[in-house]
């Protein structure tokens, strides 16, 4: 509640959740769709999973994939949490996710009745059976870009425990300092898929969080088996979102239009937070800043609210955020002058 008394308003940078303008073209398609009698398609109109396959070939260099193996999701948070039970796992499951780390990959373990575990508890775990490992580049909340080498131990070490690897790839558009790579790309796989997803979401490149505009792609197989489950719980993208979702694939100058947007914020906010005694950590790509002054998180978090500044404290993120808190790009430019105007320290006084 401090940050929204100040008296020139608050500034949020604790959610990503998108302020800017729909595109016209996907508003466009959303209402031409918008007589939609019927029930739609779970695997999704071949015109989307058409877009699909050609958008990760034209802007992330993803070649060979069947246009069956594209799965529209409800969001990419709806995914994200019921992968664990889709894959029919269970108790004597674990589910590995990054240290680091959006929350709902613990939650949705847990609602599988898996066991999360963040990576590095890998060590000494026993005889339990590893059923699914996460990997989020680039990642939420620090920004960071996993490289290829990194990715290809991963896709080794999980075929060889016999696991599926999932990867969240929902900031892709968003690479600053380092160019994000997709699992799927034949850098990390040899063009092999098998075990492999990569989950994807229109909500911050398109601006589409209110659509709730997901798919995942990856190993025929796996998809195969998604799909089967999904039809019979009804998880189903509406038709009218499906035909926003094909309009958003297919155009690429809205997408560079709003990575402007957030490149500027990007650099003026960090300039700000640096200015005030923040340093920067990873934050190379993705939506936000994952910052720190070498204090508790949550000191942090009380500082920036006393100047009407709300950010994210890095410990709803896993411990060792603790001493950080994540700044959000997504606030208009008129709120991110704001921040900026309330952390740049006063000149010294003239002589």
């Amino acid at each position: 509640m401090t940050a929204a008394t100040h008296p020139d308003g608050i500034v949020d940078l604790s959610v990503g959740s998108p302020v800017d303008p729909t595109p016209a073209v996907v508003q466009d398609a959303l209402a031409m769709a918008a007589d939609a009698p019927a029930y739609p398609l779970t695997h999704g109109t071949p015109a989307l999973r058409a877009a699909a396959v050609a958008w990760l070939e034209r802007r992330h260099g993803v070649v060979g994939l069947d246009p069956a193996a594209v799965l529209p999701t409800i969001g990419a948070k709806e995914i994200v949490a019921w992968l664990p039970t889709l894959l029919g796992l269970g108790a004597g499951d674990v589910v590995v996710h990054p240290e680091i780390a959006y929350p709902t990959y613990d939650v949705g373990a847990r609602l599988a009745g898996a066991t999360p575990v963040a990576a590095a508890g890998l060590v000494g775990l026993g005889p339990q059976r590893v059923g699914l490992v996460w990997v989020n580049s680039p990642a939420n909340p620090t920004g960071q870009v996993l490289p290829v080498a990194h990715l290809r131990k991963v896709v080794a070490w999980a075929r060889e425990h016999g696991a599926v690897v999932a990867s969240d790839e929902c900031y892709l558009e968003l690479g600053w300092e380092e160019r994000p790579v997709s699992l799927l790309h034949p850098d990390v796989c040899d063009g092999d898929t098998t075990g492999l997803l990569s989950l994807h979401s229109l909500s911050k490149r398109s601006n589409l969080a209110g659509y709730r505009a997901g798919f995942l792609t990856g190993d025929p197989a796996l998809v195969a088996g998604l799909l089967a489950t999904r039809k019979h719980a009804g998880m189903i993208v509406p038709a009218p979102v499906q035909a926003a979702m094909a309009a958003a694939l297919g155009d690429d100058a809205h997408v560079d239009e709003q990575r402007e947007r957030y490149r500027a914020r990007r650099t003026t906010l960090r300039a700000a937070f640096e200015a005030a005694g923040f340093r920067a950590e990873h934050s190379t790509a993705g939506l936000y800043l994952w910052v720190t002054r070498a204090e508790p998180g949550w000191t942090s978090t009380q500082w920036l609210a006393e100047r009407g500044i709300l950010v994210a404290p890095g410990d709803f993120y896993g411990p060792r955020g603790g001493q950080h808190v994540r700044v959000a790009l997504t606030a208009t430019d008129e709120r991110v002058a704001a921040a900026v105007t309330r952390l740049t320290p006063p000149s010294p006084p003239s002589r």
